[in-house]
């Protein structure tokens, strides 16, 4: 794993407590990913907001790196939106400061990023898509809802077979303030502290 990137989770792991009511939000991924995990199957989760912008790509990227972390086999992590955007440059910022190594690959309306937390591994492939992009899986996954808007106004996701609502707060209130890069930050910290909890009560049998 990238030598900062790998400072920046020791830091969290050390130092950013998960409250024992985001533990109770967080205990229907664990089972999920348990679950799939002890028959052996593959794990895909799909991060899901509006958007697919901010929290959903904070989600997808610091869910499959907590994965390669706990070194939990064979999980794939997407993200997408019920409508297409762009990833908001503040996203790819934040992941690069904490130690991510992130290339932009594709400029334009809706750019495209690479995004290793390792330099060996595959890249993450980062831009704004809906949800059932064919990008994503179409079966056999978890839909995760993290925000409300997306939650409420998607009463039904296709081929899902868990869906499970794991909001958070929107950075994008913090647009063009000068405390932009604090909460994007804050924001980044939280979910990569809950998806590390995630990952790390799962159990390889």
């Amino acid at each position: 794993m990238n030598p900062q990137l790998l400072k920046t989770i020791q830091g969290i792991v050390e130092t950013v407590s998960v409250s024992n009511e985001r533990q109770t939000v967080l205990q229907p991924l664990i089972d999920y990913v348990q679950e799939r995990v002890a028959r052996r199957e593959p794990v895909s989760l799909t991060f899901i907001c509006t958007h697919n912008s901010r929290r959903s790509h904070f989600s997808q990227v610091w869910a499959q790196c907590a994965a390669a972390y706990f070194n939990i086999p064979e999980v794939y992590c997407y993200s997408g939106g019920t409508e297409e955007t762009a990833l908001f440059p503040a996203v790819a910022e934040t992941l690069l400061a904490h130690g991510f190594h992130v290339f932009n690959i594709s400029h334009g309306q809706n750019p495209v990023y690479a995004i290793k937390y390792d330099v060996n591994a595959q890249p993450l492939i980062g831009f704004s898509k809906t949800y059932d992009s064919p990008f994503n899986p179409s079966s056999a996954f978890a839909a995760v809802m993290t925000c409300s808007q997306a939650d409420s106004g998607c009463p039904f996701i296709a081929g899902a077979d868990r869906r499970i609502p794991l909001t958070f707060e929107d950075p994008k209130v913090s647009d063009g303030t000068p405390d932009q890069g604090r909460v994007y930050t804050e924001r980044s910290i939280q979910i990569a502290a809950e998806m590390l909890f995630v990952f790390s009560k799962v159990n390889l049998i």
